[in-house]
C-alpha cells in the first residue's frame, strides 16, 4: 500500500513539472511584415523590356526595363527644328540691330566733331540739328529692332520647355528601381502596352523584418522604444530564436471592450508593438511569431 502511494506522489510531481514547463507563454504573438513598394509606369507606350522575375533582388537605381520612346523621339526631333527655325528669325533681327547700332556709332562721332567745328564757326547749328535728329532716328529704329525680337525669344524659349518635358518622358520611359528590395510580385510582361500609373512589379527590402505583436495593457510597463528583446519561429524541433529591437508602441488600443467594469477586463485592452529583426534569409512576409521580453526565456 505504502508503495502504491508512493508511485502515485512520484507520477503526480512529474505530472506537476510537466505543466509547469509546458505553461510558459511567450509575451506576445503576431506576424512579420515588411515596407512593400508597388513600382508603377512613369510613361505611356509598349513596355519592351522588363528584368524583374519574382524573387530576384535588385539594387536601387538598377535598370530593370524600357518603355518604346520612338514617337517622343520624333517629337523632339520635330520641336528641335521648330526652334532653329525660329531662332534664325531671331538672328536676322538681331543682325539688323547690330548694323543700326553701328550707325549709331558713326553718327555720335559726327555729332561730336560738328560740335567742335560750330566751336571755331566752321559749321552751321542747321549741321548740328540734323546730325541730332539722325541720332534719334536710329535710337527709334533699334528699339523697334528690339521690340521685334522679344516676342521671337519667348517662343525660342517656349519650345525649349516642350524640349525639356519630352525629355524627361524620354528618361522616365528607362525603369529604374527606386530601392533596394527583392521582388515580391510581377505584374507586367513585355510587349504588353503599358501606361502613366500602371503597376509593374512590387518590391521589399527583406534584410530587416518588422514583427508586429499586439500585448496586454498591463505589458506596457515592462517594455519601451529600443528596448533588446527575443523573437522566436517555429523550427524543426525546438523553435528558433532571434534578437529584436522594440521600434514603435501604439499609443491607444487596437480594440477596446464596450463595458470595463473589473480590473481582469482592462487585460483586453490590446496594443500594437513593432520589433525590427535582423533577417537571415528564414524571415517571410506573413510568419507568425512570438516576442519574449526576459532574456532567460530563449
Amino acid at each position: 500500500m505504502k508503495k502504491s502511494k508512493t508511485i502515485i506522489s512520484t507520477i503526480i510531481f512529474i505530472t506537476l513539472i510537466s505543466c509547469n514547463g509546458n505553461d510558459e507563454k511567450a509575451d506576445g504573438y503576431g506576424n512579420f511584415e515588411a515596407t512593400e513598394t508597388t513600382i508603377s509606369s512613369e510613361a505611356n507606350g509598349k513596355l519592351l523590356s522588363l528584368d524583374a522575375e519574382e524573387g530576384d533582388m535588385l539594387e536601387k537605381n538598377a535598370i530593370v526595363g524600357t518603355i518604346d520612346t520612338v514617337q517622343l523621339s520624333l517629337k523632339r526631333n520635330q520641336l528641335l527644328a521648330t526652334k532653329n527655325t525660329v531662332f534664325s528669325k531671331s538672328q536676322n533681327v538681331l543682325s539688323q540691330r547690330e548694323v543700326l547700332k553701328e550707325q549709331l556709332k558713326v553718327a555720335e562721332n559726327d555729332q561730336k566733331r560738328i560740335k567742335n567745328l560750330i566751336k571755331d564757326n566752321a559749321a552751321t547749328p542747321k549741321q548740328l540739328d540734323d546730325i541730332n535728329g539722325h541720332i534719334d532716328i536710329l535710337k527709334q529704329q533699334i528699339k523697334s529692332v528690339e521690340t521685334q525680337n522679344a516676342p521671337i525669344v519667348n517662343e525660342v524659349k517656349s519650345i525649349e520647355i516642350q524640349i525639356q518635358q519630352i525629355e524627361d518622358q524620354i528618361e522616365k520611359s528607362i525603369i529604374k528601381n527606386p530601392a533596394k528590395g527583392t521582388v515580391l510580385v510581377k505584374y507586367a510582361e513585355p510587349n504588353e502596352i503599358t501606361a502613366f500609373g500602371k503597376p509593374l512589379y512590387k518590391i521589399a527590402d527583406l534584410d530587416e523584418m518588422t514583427l508586429r505583436v499586439y500585448i496586454s495593457e498591463t505589458q506596457l510597463a515592462s517594455i519601451k522604444v529600443g528596448q533588446e528583446v527575443s523573437v522566436k519561429i517555429d523550427s524543426n524541433e525546438q523553435m528558433k530564436s532571434y534578437k529584436g529591437t522594440i521600434t514603435w508602441v501604439s499609443e491607444t488600443a487596437e480594440f477596446t471592450p464596450k463595458i470595463i467594469q473589473t480590473k481582469e477586463e482592462r487585460v483586453n485592452l490590446v496594443y500594437a508593438v513593432k520589433i525590427l529583426v535582423k533577417n537571415d534569409g528564414s524571415l517571410k512576409i506573413g510568419m507568425p511569431a512570438e516576442m519574449w521580453i526576459a532574456n532567460n526565456n530563449e
